[in-house]
């Protein structure tokens, strides 16, 4: 038996309930990235807990803390803001400021002195560590030194320098490495990388070891660069914004992460300057290495 009432959709006092419509994330025409907000969270690799990356400029991404905490208790050397997506680090004459992780990361060395309410913020975040550890949701990894020649131990480096739009980044990863950062219809990240075969890729050549902002020029003959100056203009912006042909080819498609770029620094980056070619390995290297990496172009 079962009732013959037609079913009406109101709660047991009569009320129409409200039904919220799903809205879709966009990218305004204005942002100054084209990021969803939802890329812009992760994870520390050294402690686990949660931070937030937002854009610096003229400087790689910073992690901040998650949470806004009260400026009174934070030293002002410390206090950053954030503004139209953009981190600044600076106190925006509020009652509440933001602070990079670092300085709170229970995987690295505690600022000195750390004043009380740092202190307890960052003893809270190693609890939550030891947590993740003992549960097995998490694994710390330690930060790795970069050993003088390891990056160029085969025909690739680990970090090559790339020249394109008149300046010079210094990627994250090999160059047939680069993924795209753009969001797929199934949204999630799309897989194919930037360096796409058949189309006109980028040269090895050894460029000067030029300074930067009024800095004084490295002696040295030249260092090796990936160059993809000769490259048209459409080609050279796809590979800035780090998009696979299909996504360069649909504007409104949305980054789920960030680009892997960092602008190239002599005196900051020097580990990675390296005066030989990545085809001129060692004869002892050159016979283990596989015909297709020692082609100029693969990266």
């Amino acid at each position: 038996m079962h009732s013959t009432s037609a079913s009406t959709r109101r709660r047991w006092d009569g009320t129409q309930p409200h039904a919220y419509r799903h809205r879709g994330l966009k990218v305004a025409p204005t942002s100054n990235s084209r990021l969803l907000r939802t890329g812009q969270s992760g994870h520390c690799t050294m402690c686990g807990n949660l931070i937030d990356w937002y854009d610096h400029t003229g400087h790689r991404p910073v992690a901040l803390h998650p949470n806004e905490l009260p400026t009174s208790v934070i030293p002002s050397a410390c206090r950053w803001h954030v503004s139209s997506g953009t981190a600044y680090p600076a106190g925006d004459g509020t009652a509440w400021c933001r602070i990079p992780h670092p300085l709170l990361c229970p995987g690295r060395d505690a600022p000195d002195p750390p004043t009380p309410h740092l202190a307890e913020l960052r003893r809270r975040l190693a609890l939550r560590t030891r947590r993740l550890i003992d549960t097995g949701a998490f694994t710390p990894t330690a930060a790795q030194p970069v050993l003088p020649g390891a990056q160029w131990a085969g025909c690739r480096p680990a970090r090559p320098v790339v020249q394109l739009l008149y300046g010079r980044y210094l990627a994250d990863r090999p160059v047939g490495d680069i993924q795209c950062v753009a969001q797929t219809r199934a949204r999630h990240r799309c897989t194919h990388p930037v360096l796409t075969p058949g189309i006109p890729a980028g040269t090895w050549t050894l460029m000067p070891a030029t300074a930067v902002r009024g800095q004084l020029a490295l002696p040295g003959t030249g260092m090796a660069v990936y160059d993809l100056t000769h490259l048209p203009y459409t080609e050279q912006l796809r590979w800035r914004t780090q998009h696979c042909t299909a996504h360069a080819a649909t504007p409104a498609a949305a980054d789920l992460a960030r680009a892997d770029w960092e602008l190239f620094d002599p005196l900051l980056h020097h580990q990675y300057i390296h005066p030989r070619l990545p085809l001129a390995a060692p004869a002892s290297s050159r016979r283990l290495e596989q015909p297709d990496l020692m082609r100029t172009g693969d990266g």
